[in-house]
C-alpha cells in the first residue's frame, strides 16, 4: 500500500464518521422542530390535537428514515 491510499482511507473513514454526526443531528434538530411546531399548534387549537399528533409522527418517521438512510450510506463508504 502507498502513502497515499493509506491517507484516502483515512480520510474516506473521517468523512464518513462525521457525515454520520451530521445526520444524525439534523435529525434531531429537525424531529425538535417538529415537536415545538406541535406543542405550539396545540396550545392554540387543542381541539385538533389528534391530527397534529398523526401528522407529527409521520413527519418524525420520515425525518428518522432520511437519516437513517444517510448513516446506512456513511458506514457503506466505511467498510467498502
Amino acid at each position: 500500500m502507498s502513502v497515499l491510499s493509506i491517507l484516502l482511507e483515512g480520510l474516506a473513514q473521517m468523512g464518513a464518521g462525521i457525515g454520520a454526526g451530521i445526520a444524525a443531528i439534523g435529525a434531531g434538530l429537525g424531529i425538535g422542530n417538529i415537536g415545538k411546531a406541535a406543542l405550539e399548534s396545540l396550545a392554540r387549537q387543542p381541539e385538533v390535537g389528534g391530527d397534529i399528533r398523526t401528522n407529527m409522527i409521520i413527519a418524525a418517521a420520515l425525518i428518522e428514515g432520511v437519516a437513517f438512510f444517510a448513516i446506512v450510506v456513511c458506514l457503506l463508504i466505511l467498510f467498502i
